[in-house]
């Protein structure tokens, strides 16, 4: 049987001296262990390839300059190079619009005055818009004349719209400035014209005013006589629209020629709860009308003229040359916008929803 011996007799803990010298001497074994041992040398270092030196950076505004470069490249090989399938036709195949120059033939030049000519000139048929498709004939229209030999262009009013053979009919004026209307009336008949159009200059609503007052100057009767030809001579008789006409020329010899006054004035004289025509010459220098009018004043157009019992519903359109609208309405605005209300019409209290600049 197992006892447990007495600390005193069986478990005595050896001297500090005697481990001292233990812990000495296992140093030393461990030492003459390591020192004893071959330690092999290390192997030589492999070689080492050089590394490449590392490839450059670009900077970044050189990579926007690549990017770009090569977005223009593709996009002009696109636009360049497109699919046949998407070519535009050519002009000659698309229908009259103001998006582009189509090309006419004039057909007659006849002289109406002093430095003015009666100018037809006609688009092939098939580049007539169908009327039935849109209101883009509807009065008041016009078309823009291109001068080919210094690429000028300015907007002329046909007289009767356009018929189904694509005739158009002008009253033109050359002035000594004018570009355009001295090279019209240079052409000779068959030659080509460009045309692009038609431009809605206004938009005649049915049954929006009570009574519609048109002043014009000069060849600025034109958009007066297609809104007539148009509307005003073919209005029902309970159409509740009246018109009025102010001209004014020059001189007699200036008045418009019988194709343009003469109808107006025979309607008048039938319908005068209707249309009233009132002519005005700055002069009489003793030339003659072309046109036999009942009245010819002598003067400018003044608030005289224009003052009536004014109708709960009024619009005065005005068109001709600029010192007579600003006279009669106020100067244009900047790029011939319609400009503040001024002139004779301005003095007599009229807003611009009652006043038209064409």
């Amino acid at each position: 049987m197992w006892r447990r011996a007495s600390c005193k007799s069986q478990c005595l803990l050896p001297s500090r001296s005697i481990l001292q010298k233990a812990r000495i001497s296992n140093r030393q074994k461990h030492s003459s262990l390591f020192e004893s041992a071959s330690i092999p040398p290390l192997p030589p270092p492999t070689s080492v390839q050089p590394h490449s030196p590392p490839a450059p950076t670009i900077p970044t505004h050189k990579r926007i300059t690549t990017v770009l470069v090569a977005f223009a490249a593709g996009f002009s090989i696109n636009f360049f190079l497109e699919d046949p399938s998407h070519v535009r036709p050519a002009p000659d195949k698309l229908v009259l619009s103001p998006a582009h120059f189509s090309s006419t033939k004039l057909i007659s030049s006849e002289v109406s005055g002093p430095n003015t000519k009666l100018l037809k000139i006609a688009a092939p048929p098939h580049l007539i818009p169908s009327k039935d498709s849109s209101d883009i004939f509807d009065p008041i229209w016009s078309i823009y004349i291109k001068d080919d030999d210094i690429q000028v262009e300015r907007a002329y009013t046909p007289l009767n719209g356009v018929d189904s053979n694509g005739n158009m009919l002008f009253w033109i004026k050359k002035y000594p400035q004018g570009e355009v209307g001295q090279w019209l009336h240079s052409k000779k008949p068959s030659d080509a014209i460009e045309v692009r159009g038609p431009i809605k200059t206004w938009p005649w609503k049915e049954d929006a005013w009570d009574e519609i007052v048109m002043i014009s100057g000069g060849t600025g009767i034109t958009p007066f006589v297609q809104l007539f030809n148009s509307v005003i001579s073919k209005s029902h008789p309970t159409a509740n629209a009246r018109f009025t006409l102010l001209h004014s020329s020059r001189i007699p010899a200036e008045l418009p020629p019988p194709i343009i006054l003469e109808p107006m004035v025979a309607f008048a004289a039938d319908n005068p709860e209707k249309f009233n025509v009132h002519v005005f010459v700055d002069e009489l220098d003793g030339s003659k009308s072309p046109v036999l009018v009942p009245q010819i004043n002598t003067g400018r157009i003044t608030e005289i003229h224009v003052k009536q019992k004014v109708p709960r519903r009024i619009l005065f359109l005005v068109c001709g040359p600029e010192p007579m609208i600003g006279a009669i309405a106020g100067p244009y605005g900047r790029n011939l916008s319609q400009g503040p209300i001024g002139g004779i019409l301005g003095n007599m209290g009229y807003k611009s929803s009652q006043v038209y600049k064409l």
